[in-house]
């Protein structure tokens, strides 16, 4: 099979590499995926660049994918050849991700994808929408669902990136209120277009952003979703309600932040972090569940109509495509690996 690997941290020029390996077989507790997708995500080119992938000698990269079931190891019932599946942290503490024509995992990873769904968004999934799942329940509720966020306004910062594209959707879908705040006109376009129903430009700068924000809601939203917290942590504490929450899943803008103190206390806020890695296998199988829920319903789309464009790299061209996410590329960097 085809896979594309690395045996050394560095930039993907350098070290990414196109080979031929053994097809795997799965083992106890797991499938062999044929692979149609591959997602890339920042996690990606930064496990590459900073060497964050264990003791293994060879690396095939990509925690997100989709694909086919086409074998399955002893004593697996949860999946049969022939499923459609999308993948959780596929290279978590495993050397073989989601760059190959195939991928064994263990069925916890792998997760039914529903029959109208394309493998693009399938492979779109995965890191940005259980991140932005995790965010949205880190508040006043534990799982997503019609209605759920009935009466409750989030504001998602940075609404065309591909976890806050996510987090818009689903907290769409939940009922609640979406404000996003963007960079331009057109990342604005992009943020509408996942079903925000405000935007307010960031680089107005923070009374502004403030403003625009309380205009929406003027006794404070109940859940902000935050890309950058060391950036945006005061904006983010002025406008929350009291008893609000604030998720925090990257550390874009600098990995320091100075929480105000006291409007935090007297607000009774929550500060959350979110990072997959750690969390609870509960908690991924929550999220697994109700993301797959909101595909079923159509509330989870890709695509430009959808706010969230797609790039597609052929697996020769891996290395732009760790490039393209490494770079800021607005919308989902897509490896085609086979045919759909």
């Amino acid at each position: 099979m085809r896979a594309v690997v690395y045996r050394e941290t560095g930039s993907a020029a350098d070290v990414l590499e196109v080979v031929d390996r053994p097809v795997p077989t799965p083992g106890p507790g797991e499938a062999r995926v044929r692979v149609v997708r591959a997602g890339v995500n920042p996690t990606d080119w930064k496990f590459r660049a900073n060497g964050m992938n264990g003791a293994w000698d060879e690396v095939v990269p990509g925690q997100d994918g989709a694909g086919v079931v086409e074998e399955v190891g002893p004593g697996v019932t949860e999946l049969a050849v022939g499923d459609r599946v999308w993948t959780i942290l596929a290279q978590y503490q495993r050397p073989g991700g989601t760059a190959a024509e195939h991928t064994v995992q263990p069925v916890s990873r792998l997760v039914r994808l529903p029959d109208g769904a394309s493998f693009d968004l399938g492979a779109s999934l995965g890191v940005p929408a259980v991140t932005a799942h995790r965010a949205l329940t880190s508040g006043p509720v534990a799982r997503l669902s019609p209605g759920a966020l009935d009466g409750l306004t989030v504001l998602v910062a940075g609404g065309a990136g591909a976890v806050g594209n996510a987090a818009i959707q689903l907290a769409r879908w939940a009922g609640a209120t979406v404000v996003a705040t963007v960079s331009s006109e057109e990342k604005a376009a992009l943020a509408r277009a996942a079903g925000a129903q405000h935007t307010v430009d960031y680089t107005d700068g923070p009374a502004a952003t403030v403003a625009g924000v309380r205009a929406v809601a003027p006794e404070g939203v109940d859940l902000v979703v935050e890309v950058s917290l060391a950036t945006n942590v005061a904006v983010d504490v002025d406008v929350l309600r009291v008893h609000g929450t604030l998720a925090y899943y990257a550390d874009n803008g600098g990995p320091e932040a100075v929480v105000p103190v006291r409007p935090t206390f007297a607000k009774n806020l929550r500060l959350q972090g979110v990072l997959l890695y750690t969390l609870d296998p509960d908690l991924l199988s929550a999220a697994a569940d109700d993301v797959t829920a909101a595909v079923e319903a159509g509330a989870l789309r890709v695509g430009e109509h959808a706010g969230l464009p797609l790039h597609h790299y052929p697996l020769e061209q891996v290395s732009d495509a760790h490039a393209a996410v490494e770079g800021g590329a607005v919308g989902k960097v897509l490896i085609d690996v086979a045919e759909a």
